[in-house]
């Protein structure tokens, strides 16, 4: 007769080492917490404390901003002369006029050719997908010179026109890989059952690929309004007649550089002017405020859209 008893003691298989926890995967202690939460203050103060000092000072009183020397962090009235006199006309309400045609204008011409273009090199077997593939590689790695630039638009003609703001910066690179990465991670199946349905290939990308990638296109399109909105270089390289400088290059002209406004400048008398601290403080607002507007409500598709086509490039 075997013995069960000795073979079950025999086969019977040691217990296994209980896992640790991993530290990283550990609640962090009380004082790790209350100094993280200092840090995230500390933070969030350095960010937010000069931002309202911006607004405070566009906001003041003229003899508050003046007893202050420019900059008053806490408003004691409030006084909206820096903003009138901005929109009264003048350059300032030009330059305003000019950032929101470039940017409107501009990133509409930069989301319709990324996303033909990104769709096209997504396609397998499209004519010159890998070369312009490669061309759309090289301009991430290797970035053209100031004086080239500055000859291709000076022979197209481009000079002190608004188009030399908007052509040379149309397409990004970065904004075509993460386009067709997405575009590539479409399920074949929704764009074979549309070709069987008799649809084109413009017919596929309206109806089927556009709507599916709503996400994807309110970033990239946040990104180029953002670079279109902040731009000043190029308008600094290609525009000389100052009526049609952008907001921030009249920016950098009378905030960063100190210029002094004039009342030629505003379309008003130099009497009615209000300090110069709290016009450039008021230009600053404008300038800001647009992208603070427009974040939170795309701000529930930077995840979806990036992370989605960084992924499944």
């Amino acid at each position: 007769m075997i013995d069960t008893t000795e073979h079950s003691a025999r086969t019977e298989r040691p217990p296994r080492p209980k896992q640790r926890r991993p530290r990283n995967l550990d609640a962090p202690s009380m004082p790790v917490r209350a100094l993280k939460g200092v840090v995230l203050v500390v933070i969030c103060a350095l960010v937010i404390i000069p931002f309202f000092g911006i607004v405070s000072t566009s906001i003041a009183t003229p003899d508050q901003v003046t007893d202050a020397g420019g900059f008053v962090l806490w408003p004691e009235g409030f006084d909206t002369t820096a903003y009138s006199t901005i929109f009264a006309g003048g350059v300032v309400t030009q330059a305003i006029l000019v950032s929101v045609g470039i940017t409107f204008v501009g990133t509409l011409v930069s989301l319709v050719g990324s996303t033909m273009l990104a769709y096209s090199l997504s396609r397998p077997g499209a004519f010159g997908q890998k070369p312009i593939l490669m061309l759309v590689l090289v301009t991430l790695l290797i970035a053209p010179g100031l004086i080239p630039n500055y000859l291709v638009v000076k022979e197209f003609g481009l000079l002190d026109s608004y188009w030399a703001l908007i052509i040379p910066t149309a397409i990004n690179g970065f904004n075509i890989i993460v386009l067709r990465a997405f575009f590539m991670g479409i399920p074949q199946e929704l764009i074979d059952s549309a070709r069987i349905d008799g649809a084109g290939e413009f017919g596929i990308f309206w109806r089927v690929v556009l709507p599916l990638s709503r996400a994807v296109l309110a970033v990239i399109g946040l990104f180029y309004a953002v670079g279109y909105w902040n731009a000043f270089f190029n308008a600094l390289l290609y525009i000389s007649d100052t009526a049609k400088w952008p907001l921030q290059l009249v920016l950098r002209t009378y905030v960063v550089k100190n210029t002094e406004l004039g009342g030629a400048d505003l379309g008003t008398s130099a009497d009615q002017l209000p300090p110069q601290a709290s016009i450039q403080m008021a230009i600053l607002v404008i300038s800001i405020v647009p992208i603070l507007i427009a974040y939170p409500f795309l701000q529930r598709h930077f995840a979806k859209g990036m992370l989605t086509g960084a992924v499944k490039g």
